[in-house]
């Protein structure tokens, strides 16, 4: 039987929420603290729980890929985040996206509807902060924008200094301000399988796009490359995510870098001219009602008056009514494989545990996937038993090893099969996804039907 303990989680994000329910669905009493409404960071905005301040997509949803199998993994744990999510999905091709309002509202739902769950609307500034000192453990999951005190006193408990990135969010535009005389529906390569006898492509599939000729490309290029950015501050070294990479920071690199990342044509017919454009802009639907939509691999951190400039030179975004414009903030995590033990507790502070991005997983998935692995490691602990991590050959065990393993300079990372153990020069390089997933299922359902029951 679960011994009850008094557990505080500080953070109401994707992390804190999945551990949280996880732990009170185990019986054991959880007290959430979070700081909204009364604080929000630079990125946040709603009073819910839950925010997706980025973007609404989760990424691949496919087990040939790295994500698309932790996804499944979680599902299978009885993930409350991959609930919500599949409740509350958008088409988005190949991809799970979700109408991030909705989801926010589900999970918000879930923790107040839950009786476990004690939610205090409070913001904690420090990991031995007065509020804390009633609970046997507590659960740091303030996120990678975790206040500047709560920050620098995890740095101080840690004894080494902060480690940071800059993470950049695209901007939302209203569907009433497009223009779908320009734009066109197609999922890459469905476009081109299903052109008609004239050049004009069926609509279909999940995403708009914005084709451009070269002339268009060149001067949406060379408006990019000239427009006013914001600075960061003098006092800190701007350290970009690759995964993350604001669209001129990739521009910087060369006038074609674009065409072959986020702005890639492959794929696509124009259905104005039957031809495939120099450089495609998609839209991702926003909202179940597909009222907005979000420009896709166009994180900014250009000024708001030189995004309205710049990215109305989109063709179909001439008129663009921006819903939110995108912007550039500072990620905070620790340097995990020094300063965690293999349970996430800090070293040093046996009842002081991350979740999180603040342990140095990235993305909206992989932060709820340590928040789960995570809770199910404590509740095992008070029902007096270990939980074994899954194996390294399955997506949850290779992303929390990458949180153990040791390497000479530490970064965040997303879910992908280069966490996982390499399959030997017997693998075909074709064959590698596949086998990389065969052996990801096998191995996370011995883990699986070995772990106790109940």
């Amino acid at each position: 039987m679960t011994e009850q303990k008094k557990i505080a989680v500080v953070g109401g994000g994707l992390a804190g929420c999945e551990c949280a329910l996880t732990l009170a669905r185990a019986g054991m009493a959880v007290t959430l603290f979070e700081q909204k409404p009364a604080h929000c960071s630079p990125a946040h905005s709603s009073p819910l729980l839950a925010e997706l301040v980025c973007s609404n997509s989760l990424r691949n949803n496919d087990t040939g890929s790295g994500i698309g199998l932790l996804k499944a993994e979680m599902r299978a744990l009885g993930s409350a985040f991959m609930q919500c999510a599949d409740s509350n999905a958008v088409p988005a091709g190949k991809a799970l996206a979700v109408d991030r309002e909705a989801f926010a509202l589900a999970m918000t739902t879930m923790i107040t509807a839950e009786p476990n769950i004690a939610l205090v609307q409070q913001q904690i500034t420090a990991v031995d902060d007065p509020a804390l000192a009633a609970f046997d453990k507590v659960v740091i999951a303030a996120g990678p924008l975790a206040s500047e005190n709560l920050s620098a006193s995890l740095a101080a408990a840690v004894g080494a200094k902060q480690l940071y990135f800059y993470d950049a969010i695209a901007p939302i535009v209203s569907a009433d301000s497009l223009d779908m005389s320009i734009i066109f529906r197609a999922s890459r390569y469905d476009c081109e399988k299903e052109a008609a006898a004239e050049g004009e492509a069926v609509a279909q599939g999940d995403y708009l796009n914005c084709p451009m000729n070269r002339e268009e490309y060149q001067a949406f290029y060379a408006a990019l490359m000239a427009a006013e950015k914001v600075s960061a501050h003098d006092f800190e070294k701007e350290v970009h995510f690759e995964g993350c990479m604001p669209i001129e920071a990739l521009a910087e690199r060369g006038e074609k870098t674009l065409t072959f990342g986020p702005m890639k044509p492959v794929g696509f017919i124009d259905p104005r001219t039957g031809r495939r454009p120099w450089a495609v802009v998609q839209l991702r639907q926003e909202t179940a009602n597909a009222s907005s939509y979000n420009l896709v691999g166009c994180q900014t951190k250009l000024t708001y008056s030189a995004q309205r400039e710049v990215f109305r030179r989109i063709p179909g975004l001439e008129h663009a009514e921006f819903i939110r414009f995108g912007s550039m903030h500072r990620n905070t995590y620790v340097n995990a494989p020094q300063v965690l033990g293999a349970d996430l507790h800090l070293l040093g502070h046996e009842n002081i545990h991350l979740a999180g991005q603040i342990t140095g997983v990235e993305g909206y998935v992989e932060s709820a996937a340590c928040g789960l692995a995570l809770g199910l490691v404590l509740v095992a602990e008070a029902q007096g038993r270990h939980f074994p991590m899954p194996p390294e050959e399955c997506a949850l065990g290779a992303l929390m090893a990458h949180l153990r393993r040791p390497v000479k300079k530490f970064q965040p990372s997303n879910a992908h099969f280069g966490l996982m153990p390499d399959l030997g020069e017997r693998a075909k390089k074709k064959d590698r996804k596949a086998l990389y997933s065969q052996r990801a299922q096998e191995a996370f359902a011995l883990w699986l039907a070995a772990l106790p029951q109940g």
